[in-house]
């Protein structure tokens, strides 16, 4: 009996020798380093995979052209040559090249760059969003909250870049400085902000794997743990809590598995449900609730390509479930063969 053939797995994602603006330093830093290291290294643990990166941009074109991988793991949420802006152009070279991938398709990441469409979708479904109103960041005068305290956050933000603790604001001074900072810092020719209440409840994300044709694997829910933050910070995931090892958020924040009544929970996980399929999601993703004053979650964010390290809160997640970091990125790339009959 002939034994399978190995499948090459190409584990894309972002180039350590380029320029990051996200990154504190405006580079790469040695944990984003280290982190796509083991991917690689735990996908080639793996019973019939092998694992090659694919991590220099300059090169990049050529190298899946000449040496194309079985699966690409497009795990690159820098964009391409680390310009945020160019993430869903990671997939459509894929697709370009005929070369299969895990997760989202172009279509897919535009649709959810814009967050105010994604609110209104989900609103037109039921599901329990912020009040919430756009604002044109070159518009003069700028509009304002109608009621205080408010969180204003970038609408085409990704991995809270551009929240910080001055994004919660308390009067109308605030307000205005926080949208004159988000303009400043802006680099789409119509930038636009979002004015949302500010929940004061538990916050909750929901992990899917899978996909809805083949099955959904809903791992268990997580709660921000905002207990050990400095009580003059307001709780929030800023960019710090993501990003830089030297903000309090980051030494201060802790996940803790979410205790829901059953009704709260199958609320969320339809929702999700919901909003995978709805939204053109494949493979993975990561739904971000947050509660009001009234107990409801309401939907803050979908993440399509969510945080994928080891220590992340997929992982995590994957974990409580009796599923190692291994176990997850397997049952991703399976997720991805069935749906492309690999």
């Amino acid at each position: 009996m002939t034994a399978a053939r190995e499948l090459t797995i190409g584990v894309l994602s972002g180039d350590p020798d380029l320029p990051y603006s996200y990154g504190v330093d405006g580079r790469f830093s040695a944990e984003d380093i280290a982190a796509a290291t083991t991917v690689a290294t735990t996908v080639n643990a793996l019973d019939g995979y092998r694992a090659v990166a694919f991590n220099n941009h300059s090169e990049l074109l050529d190298t899946l052209r000449q040496n194309p991988p079985d699966l690409a793991l497009n795990f690159c949420d820098t964009g391409y040559r680390n310009l945020l802006h160019h993430e869903p152009n990671v997939p459509a070279l894929l697709e370009l090249l005929d070369i299969p991938y895990t997760g989202a398709t172009p279509a897919s990441m535009a649709l959810c760059a814009d967050k105010a469409l994604v609110r209104l979708l989900a609103a037109s479904h039921g599901i329990p969003v912020p009040n919430e109103t756009v604002v044109d960041l070159h518009a003069d005068p700028l509009v304002l909250p109608d009621l205080y305290p408010a969180m204003i956050k970038p609408n085409d933000g990704c991995g809270s870049l551009g929240v910080s603790p001055q994004s919660v604001v308390h009067d109308a001074a605030e307000a205005q400085a926080c949208l004159r900072r988000l303009a400043e810092e802006a680099t789409a020719v119509r930038p636009r902000a979002l004015i949302q209440d500010f929940l004061t409840g538990a916050e909750y994300t929901l992990g899917l794997v899978g996909n809805p044709d083949t099955g959904l694997t809903v791992l268990p829910p997580l709660e921000i743990d905002y207990s050990q933050l400095d009580p003059s910070l307001p709780p929030i995931l800023s960019y710090g809590s993501k990003a830089d090892p030297d903000s309090p958020y980051w030494q201060a924040l802790q996940f803790r598995r979410a205790e829901l009544d059953t009704g709260t929970r199958a609320a969320m996980v339809e929702q999700a449900i919901w909003l995978f399929e709805r939204l053109g999601f494949r493979d993975y993703a990561r739904l971000d609730f947050r509660a009001g004053a009234d107990g409801v979650p309401r939907l803050l964010d979908a993440n399509f390509n969510p945080t994928w390290n080891h220590d992340g809160k997929m992982a995590i997640m994957a974990g409580w479930a009796g599923h190692s970091y291994g176990d997850l990125l397997r049952m991703i790339l399976e997720a991805a063969r069935r749906r492309y009959g690999l």
